[in-house]
């Protein structure tokens, strides 16, 4: 049980006093109602008494009383009814609450920390008020009057006749069969004579004359005189004097002024007065019979209440308790009076009451003796019966129902039991338990139950009263006696006095399980009020216990919260759950958990507390419930309409937050722009951005790169501090760490995720975003105000409303939602708002999904819906860089939802006309871009930028290598073709251009174009289409191909400088042809030209395409070659086809002669070698450009790799300038373009198309491709660990670039005759040639010392002698041609080989020598014939 004011032991006595009636005169009623108070009342505060009290029992024993209370009380002649008590204790309860502000106890148990209040007051009201309701009953004298004040006023004309009066009245009550109630002790009820004096009106003298008169009559100790009224109201208006009635009359105002206790005789005509107790009944002889009517009558026989009388009657007790609460009692008494009352009520006790008593105890005593026939007196008696055997009492069901046995009052077992309760009254409690226990064994021997458990109740509490407690408290008494009054007698409400009186004691000795299960025993259907305050004490003793019992705690205080709203009692009942659902909140009972929660919220909407009752059913919604879906449903309709009742309240407050659906915020994402034309006939838009892509991390970095790389060349190599890269969609993955810019008049879509975590659906009507504007005019000083959404900012910001939003049960949705930005400021997006509402018929039935079908149409709403917000709040990402935010949790800012309006920009569109999807690789095709500008201001510098510059050309820089644009017809070209004359085929066809012509070398990024506007400048509303070719990619697959077109405003901007737009291409290319290129120095030095520099290029042409495609075959057009330095000359081909044709598989293999070229440093020299009739122009647009786009990104890659060695070659730079111009000499820049045309058969129709494929030769001897080899990559490599150095570039050349410094060539007769008869030594003439073939300058040592080793070569040729010098020092400058003459020897016939001569060289700085490579492969042979 809660904790209580009184200990145990003060609680009995107090509820056990002596009981004193109060009848006064009119008069006298009159003196005390100046005071706002009647007789009763007036003397109620004083009724302890402070000092302890004397008595001798009957065995003359001196016995002290302590604390003694009495109970005065005016007559009541009937008595209460059973209804108007359960009324009068529900007022009780209801008007007993909490104290506000009270500070709970904090009870830890195991994982619970809960808030309970530690004491119940409306539980302790209750109690008081039910045991002094208790109307007296003839089994028991404890209600019944002791003693009867008779109190007259000093002013009357006769007082002594009108004692006489009211003393025949007092007779009259209690003798007369007329009056059954109220119940006296004793038929010789003590009369105490008050005469009231009034001081201020009254004569004192006349006063004491009539006492004296009084004391002559009834004695000194039967009378007494009461002064009071001495303050004159007039008087002292500012003495404060304490009022100790307020305390006493404030339960009593509850009970309607003390109703059921008060005596008074009141005039009908004295309307003014306060008619305390409700009587007002007429008076008839001065003194009518005006007892019948009972102030707790009810007006209506019925004794039942419906809440709604429970809810007027609080309401009005309330009222009556205000208007009481301001009226001041005792304004007439002074603390003279006070003093004067405590003296009166000590004098009346002391000298009247208690000796009266005493007597009675003798009295009842001797009789007992005198019948019994007993020579001892009862006291010193029940100890012999005690010590004596005892017998075995029968157990409860053994005794047959004889509750309705009634004693006489003159009854011996009566008298013992009146005894009993006169020793009880005044504490004597040993005897009254000796008394006590002889009555129960009498009574039940005659089988008087009711009796029976009356004294074994009484026997109890004596027993536990006991000083010294000499017995242990007999627990089994109160269990028989609680038994019987419920079973046998059906009496609740003495079983009920038992069980708060049992429960209390068990309680003072620690017995919580013991009194919990005897509260929890006696909660029944009859009473709602009472059963719900003992489970809550109940609950109280699970929770007070050594090992508290939570949950049984909880159980019980659900149960009591259950009782109390059935009893009416709301704000108990809501007490009642909140308290245990500290108990259930998380701990994973959801069901319990929204079952109370839904009562809290049913409770609260009762009283009013719509913010309480909001809050209850918001958690049942928000909390994965587990509820089926019509229940679900239910919740959600309670939901919508206390939440409607709420906002009705405060109509113009703030928009409340909304629980449901649930908001995803990290997921929101926000797109700036207008959305993405889609494509119309062959017009295709720029796939741009748009809310339907999924982010890509790789993609997102790589068109962030291609922006930084255009912003850097737009600005000479450098990226301005203030670059911020453009985003168009922000998510949770890209950087919000800054303010984004969005551009005035263009839409800002904002896609919110919801989730509907419901079984039911939910339909958001009128859904927008919830917004705040501060405009700003960027450049100006003035800023204006912040503007929060609302009806009349529309021409700042535009908002677009959603009209119907249908989220089916557990579902995932994302709504766009727009805002049309009018003014330049800033924004911020703060939430959305909407009216929550459910479908009509959201139930499903029969297990069919309800949402099914509700995807199209208009939605059916139940017509219950609120409007309310949600804030998208969201958390930026964690901060993790210094050591600070490391070690703490720090988040930085995201600010995806605050963008900054900036002021107009152009706004491009770009269509793409006759794009392709799929290529072959190298073919080239032509189509169209068309820009358009659809904003109002004009753009410029328009530019494009992407990481595959070979893929696309706008044309070159000049109208003259662009060629015009073919019609329409298929066989038509993209390329400048120029017919060619019959004769000139096989043979160069020159021409040359610049790279800045094609805007290469220019110091710029190759990657970024500019886009030729005509006059660089596209005006509002403009539109341009120019040509495209593109090429297709030679790795064959799938190419996705970025493009990122650049513009600005003609003005210039303080927040936004520039603008892009994205195009993604998705190419699928199909193999095509493999060209492998190899070039080789040719043995012949000089030409035709007489020039001694001439290679020889193989090109090996196949044909890897699928017959899949549909491409018949591929015929060579011509083979092009561009280079600074070389040309080709001419075919050198054996056959004589004019066109080589490939089919599928087929290889073609052609041979060229390349010569240098006589031109300058900067141009290139083009050499187109024709196969066909038509000469494809290979310095003009496109092929031109493809050959310098595939130039630079070919000298990229090669840059690349060798500048991680530009440190090491810093170091050595004087060597390594040597080591150049070695290797510089087997190295050739010569580049070949192969032009095709592949005829393709496509829906029975031929198709011509055409490519180019480029190869870059570099090294002289070594195989170049048109396309990069892929090397096998081994299945399983071993995995080695070792630290990555830094490969130094070889300090010297190596031996095969040195080989290459010297080229030699033998120049002799290819047979030479010689009479060998005539003269025996045959002498030959032969030139060696030496060409350096280097820019350096060269030391050569020629040896002809030199004889083969093979026997091989022996035997094949014959051994021949070289004359004169055998060794030569020569000395050769750079690019010089020397010729060596010398002589061969032979002696006789035969085939000589004469590439015998060994030829060292080395560079004048160097120590070694180099042996340089002959044309071994080709021996150099002579046949000498002998004629």
């Amino acid at each position: 049980m809660a904790q209580c004011v009184q200990s145990v032991q003060e609680f009995i006595q107090d509820s056990f006093v002596p009981l004193v009636a109060a009848l006064c005169s009119e008069e006298a009623e009159r003196l005390t109602r100046r005071n706002n108070l009647s007789f009763a009342e007036l003397v109620r505060p004083f009724c302890r008494l402070t000092s302890e009290v004397h008595m001798r029992d009957p065995n003359n024993q001196l016995h002290i009383i302590k604390n003694l209370k009495i109970a005065v009380n005016n007559i009541i002649t009937h008595p209460p009814q059973p209804g108007a008590i359960r009324k009068l204790l529900h007022d009780v309860v209801s008007v007993s609450q909490p104290a506000e502000g009270l500070v709970a106890n904090v009870i830890t148990a195991g994982d619970y920390d809960l808030n309970i209040s530690a004491t119940t007051p409306w539980f302790e009201s209750y109690r008081e008020c039910f045991l002094q309701s208790m109307p007296a009953s003839d089994h028991e004298f404890l209600n019944h009057y002791v003693a009867c004040m008779l109190v007259v006023s000093s002013s009357e004309p006769d007082p002594v006749e009108q004692f006489l009066k009211l003393s025949q009245e007092q007779h009259r009550i209690q003798h007369s069969s007329e009056y059954s109630y109220p119940k006296w002790f004793i038929p010789n009820t003590l009369k105490y004579y008050v005469l009231l004096h009034d001081v201020s009106t009254g004569e004192e003298q006349r006063a004491d004359s009539i006492y004296e008169e009084m004391k002559q009559r009834y004695g000194t100790q039967g009378c007494y005189l009461l002064k009071i009224n001495s303050r004159v109201s007039n008087r002292g208006a500012d003495e404060q004097i304490p009022d100790p009635w307020s305390q006493y009359l404030q339960k009593n105002t509850i009970q309607n002024q003390d109703c059921y206790e008060d005596y008074t005789v009141v005039s009908n005509k004295n309307t003014d007065h306060l008619i305390s107790d409700g009587i007002d009944s007429e008076i008839k002889d001065g003194l009518s019979n005006n007892f019948k009517t009972h102030p707790l009558q009810l007006d209506h026989p019925s004794g039942s209440l419906d809440s709604t009388d429970y809810m007027k009657a609080s309401t009005s007790l309330q009222d009556s308790k205000k208007s009481n609460s301001g009226t001041p009692h005792g304004a007439c008494l002074t603390l003279t009076d006070h003093d004067r009352i405590r003296q009166f009520i000590q004098e009346f006790t002391f000298r009247g009451l208690l000796p009266h008593i005493e007597k009675t105890i003798r009295q009842l005593n001797d009789q007992l003796i005198s019948r019994k026939g007993l020579s001892r007196s009862l006291f010193s008696a029940t100890k012999k019966w005690f010590s004596g055997s005892k017998v075995p009492e029968k157990s409860i069901n053994e005794l047959k129902n004889t509750s309705g046995l009634l004693y006489p009052p003159e009854a011996p077992e009566l008298q013992i039991r009146k005894m009993a309760d006169l020793c009880f009254l005044v504490q004597h409690y040993e005897l009254a338990y000796s008394c006590y226990h002889t009555a129960k064994k009498d009574f039940l021997n005659d089988q008087a139950m009711l009796y029976a458990a009356g004294a074994l109740e009484m026997a109890a509490v004596s027993a536990f009263l006991q000083p010294g407690a000499p017995r242990p408290y007999p627990a089994h008494y109160m269990e028989t006696a609680i038994q019987t009054y419920r079973d046998i007698c059906k009496n609740m409400v003495l079983a009920e006095r038992c069980v708060l009186l049992s429960a209390e004691i068990l309680k003072s000795q620690s017995k919580y399980s013991e009194a919990a299960a005897l509260l929890i025993r006696l909660t029944s259907e009859d009473s709602d009020l009472r059963s719900a305050l003992l489970l809550e004490q109940a609950a109280h003793c699970f929770i007070n216990m050594r090992s508290p019992m939570v949950r049984k705690f909880a159980f019980h205080m659900i149960l009591a919260g259950h009782r109390f709203s059935k009893a009416g009692q709301k704000k108990h009942a809501l007490r009642c759950y909140c308290q245990a659902m500290q108990v259930y909140k998380g701990k994973g009972w959801s069901l319990a958990e929204d079952h109370i929660n839904f009562t809290i919220g049913r409770q609260s909407f009762t009283l009013r507390q719509l913010d309480n009752a909001v809050s209850a059913f918001r958690h049942i919604l928000i909390n994965d419930s587990k509820q089926p879906p019509a229940q679900q449903g239910a919740f959600l309709r309670e939901y919508l309409y206390v939440y409607k009742n709420a906002t009705q309240l405060s109509p113009d407050g703030p928009l409340p937050q909304l629980p449901l659906p649930y908001i995803n915020s990290s997921a929101t994402r926000v797109f700036f722009g207008h959305d993405r034309r889609p494509a119309e006939g062959e017009k295709q838009a720029a796939t741009h951005v748009s809310l339907d892509q999924e982010y890509d991390s790789e993609s997102s970095q790589q068109w962030r790169e291609l922006e930084e790389q255009v912003v850097s060349v737009i600005n000479k190599g450098t990226i301005p501090s203030n670059f911020q890269p453009t985003q168009f969609c922000l998510n949770r993955y890209s950087d919000n760490s800054k303010f984004p810019l969005a551009v005035i008049e263009e839409p800002i879509t904002v896609e919110v995720s919801f989730r509907n975590p419901l079984k039911v659906p939910l339909l958001l009507t009128d859904l927008s975003l919830l917004w705040k504007f501060q405009p700003k005019e960027f450049g100006a000083k003035h800023d204006g105000e912040t503007k929060e959404q609302g009806t009349c900012d529309e021409d700042m910001v535009g908002t677009e409303a959603i009209a119907e939003f249908l989220i089916n049960s557990e579902e995932t949705k994302v709504a766009r939602l727009k805002l049309f930005p009018h003014q330049t400021g800033e924004l911020h997006i703060l939430g959305v708002v909407y009216n929550l509402g459910t479908v009509q018929g959201a139930v499903s039935l029969d297990g069919i999904d309800p949402s099914i079908g509700l995807q199209t149409g208009k939605f059916v709403s139940n017509g219950l819906s609120v409007r309310g917000r949600q804030d998208l709040e969201i958390q930026g990402p964690r901060l993790n860089n210094t050591k600070e935010e490391k070690t703490s949790i720090k988040y930085g800012p995201d600010r995806r939802l605050d963008p900054i309006i900036t002021e107009e920009m152009p706004l491009l569109e770009v269509f793409f006309i006759n794009f392709p999807t799929g290529l072959l690789c190298g073919e080239i095709r032509k189509a169209y871009v068309e820009f358009v500008n659809v904003s109002k201001c004009p753009l410029t510098s328009l530019k494009v930028v992407s990481k595959h510059p070979e893929f696309f050309t706008f044309g070159g820089n000049t109208a003259a290598l662009t060629p015009l644009s073919p019609s329409a017809s298929e066989n038509c070209s993209a390329y400048k073709t120029v017919v060619t004359d019959p004769t000139s085929v096989r043979t160069a066809l020159l021409s040359s251009a610049s790279s800045a012509d094609f805007g290469i070398g220019t110091g710029g990024s190759p990657e970024v174009i500019q886009v030729p506007l005509p006059d660089a400048v596209l005006l509002p509303g403009a539109s341009v289409q120019l040509p495209m070719w593109l090429r297709g990619p030679d790795e064959e697959g799938v190419h996705e191909i970025n493009f990122l077109f650049y513009y600005e405003s003609i003005k210039k901007h303080s927040k936004m400088c520039h603008r892009v737009l994205r195009h993604t291409a998705v190419i699928c290319t199909s193999r095509s042809l493999h060209i492998r290129a190899t070039v080789c120095r040719s043995n012949a030095l000089g030409d035709e030209e007489g020039r001694g520099d001439n290679m020889l290029l193989f090109v090996d042409v196949e044909n890897i395409n699928t017959s899949e495609t549909g491409v018949k075959e591929f015929h060579i057009v011509q083979v092009s070659s561009n280079s600074k330095h070389w040309k080709l000359q001419k075919s050198v081909n054996i056959s004589g086809d004019k066109d080589t044709k490939l089919a599928s598989r087929e290889r073609a293999k052609l041979c060229f002669k390349a010569v240098r070229c006589k031109n300058s440093e900067e141009n290139y020299t083009f050499a187109d070698i024709v196969f066909g009739n038509e000469q494809i122009v290979s310095s003009a647009s496109p092929c031109g450009d493809f050959f310098f786009q595939s130039l630079s990104s070919e000298f990229k890659r090669t840059h690349v790799q060798s500048h991680t060695h530009a440190s090491q070659r810093a170091v050595k730079q004087s060597f390594d300038e040597t080591v150049r111009l070695i290797q510089r000499c087997s190295e050739v820049d010569l580049n070949i373009v192969v032009l095709w045309k592949a005829y393709v058969v496509e829906d029975n129709k031929q198709l011509i198309l055409e490519g180019q494929h480029h190869v870059a030769l570099n090294t002289i001897g070594k195989e170049a491709f048109s396309f990069p080899q892929k090397q096998e990559l081994p299945e399983t490599v071993l995995l080695k660990f070792f630290r990555p150095e830094n490969t130094p570039v070889p300090a010297r050349p190596t031996p095969e670039q040195l080989s290459n410094l010297i080229k030699t060539s033998l120049h002799y007769p290819e047979s030479f005759n010689h009479s060998f008869h005539q003269k025996s030594l045959c002498l030959v003439p032969v030139t060696l040639l030496l060409s350096n073939c280097s820019q350096a300058v060269v030391d050569v040592m020629i040896d002809l010392r030199h004889k083969p080793t093979s026997s091989e070569a022996l035997e094949i040729h014959g051994s021949f002698t070289w004359l004169g010098q055998t060794q030569y020092k020569l000395q050769l400058k750079g690019q010089e041609v020397y010729s060596l003459q010398l002589k061969a020897c032979f002696v006789h016939t035969g085939v000589y080989n004469l590439g015998t001569p060994r030829v060292f060289a080395k560079l004048v700085d160097q120590v070694t020598l180099f042996e340089t490579s002959q044309q071994n492969s080709m021996p150099a042979l002579i046949i000498i014939n002998n004629i």
